[in-house]
């Protein structure tokens, strides 16, 4: 059942994809997703080298995460590998992925700049790149966490989490303030000030649990999309937000059973874990969807 989700979620996202996308060609489209995938089997290619060429004595002398020594996930710790846990570590190409669809985005937003026909996200294209350059550092994150599951992955992993969280607030706090154009000036005002509180985040996060922080995140998220719709509701795909909601909540619950260790087989290729990166991946995806399809 878990895996026909995936693929009912999944071909859900892609339909969605293609007909939300204001002033967008098909053609356009389709190279950046041809575009995406490419980049993505590249990456998953020098995974595939490193996994099979190297092995785990590379981590060796790094410090060990709780998560190592208290055998966290259901995943088997493969210490003699370089990939340390396999799935874990494969399933993180679903940031990849994604984030490099949100950078070509940007990219092209940039360079079809119109300020009579497009929404305050469509005409803040530098945003759309940095939350792309979050899931991108993200995936290269948690791949190096669940590789080594040493004490600096797991920093970097978290951290990374918290990028697409302040990403995510960044943007639909742009859309509470903003009307229906911003200036340059206050458009890198924005960026600075995320990328600021990224960087802070290394420090605060070593302060305050992982448990209390990211759930306070995800409900600042979800308090400032519901005031973002409430405000005007008929220019918002409600769908799109309700959907990444269901796909964050079922991703807790997977990682739940993950760490619980229900219905849980550590040799299987069926990771609840893994399916925890390919739920929020596609979330956070949805809920950045959400804001760029704002009806003018």
């Amino acid at each position: 059942m878990p895996r026909k989700l995936v693929a009912f979620l999944f071909f859900t996202k892609i339909k969605i994809a293609f007909s939300i996308f204001t002033g967008m060609q098909k053609p356009t489209l389709y190279k950046i997703y041809a575009s995406a995938l490419f980049v993505t089997l590249a990456l998953l290619l020098v995974y595939f080298f490193l996994n099979h060429h190297y092995d785990g004595s590379i981590w060796q002398s790094m410090q060990q995460s709780k998560s190592a020594l208290t055998g966290e996930y259901c995943e088997l710790d493969q210490s003699k590998h370089f990939f340390r846990q396999t799935m874990n570590t494969y399933s993180n190409l679903m940031y990849f992925f994604l984030g490099i669809i949100a950078v070509l985005i940007g990219f092209y937003d940039r360079k079809n700049y119109q300020e009579d026909n497009q929404n305050p996200i469509q005409q803040f294209p530098t945003i759309s790149i940095l939350f792309g350059c979050c899931l991108i550092y993200l995936s290269i994150g948690s791949a190096l966490f669940h590789a080594s599951l040493t004490w600096f992955g797991q920093r970097i992993d978290m951290n990374a989490t918290y990028s697409i969280c302040l990403t995510l607030i960044g943007i639909s706090t742009h859309r509470l303030m903003v009307k229906e154009k911003a200036s340059e000036h206050l458009k890198k005002i924005f960026i600075y000030s995320i990328e600021l509180l990224i960087l802070a985040f290394i420090k605060l996060h070593l302060l305050i649990s992982s448990t209390i922080l990211l759930p306070i995140l995800i409900l600042v998220i979800i308090v400032f999309t519901v005031l973002n719709y409430s405000k005007n509701k008929s220019s918002y795909k409600i769908q799109l937000a309700i959907l990444s909601l269901l796909l964050a909540a079922g991703a807790f619950i997977l990682r739940t059973l993950d760490v619980q260790k229900i219905a849980c087989d550590p040799t299987s290729l069926y990771q609840g874990h893994s399916l925890w990166h390919i739920f929020t991946g596609m979330s956070a995806f949805l809920l950045y969807w959400f804001y760029r399809s704002e009806k003018v």
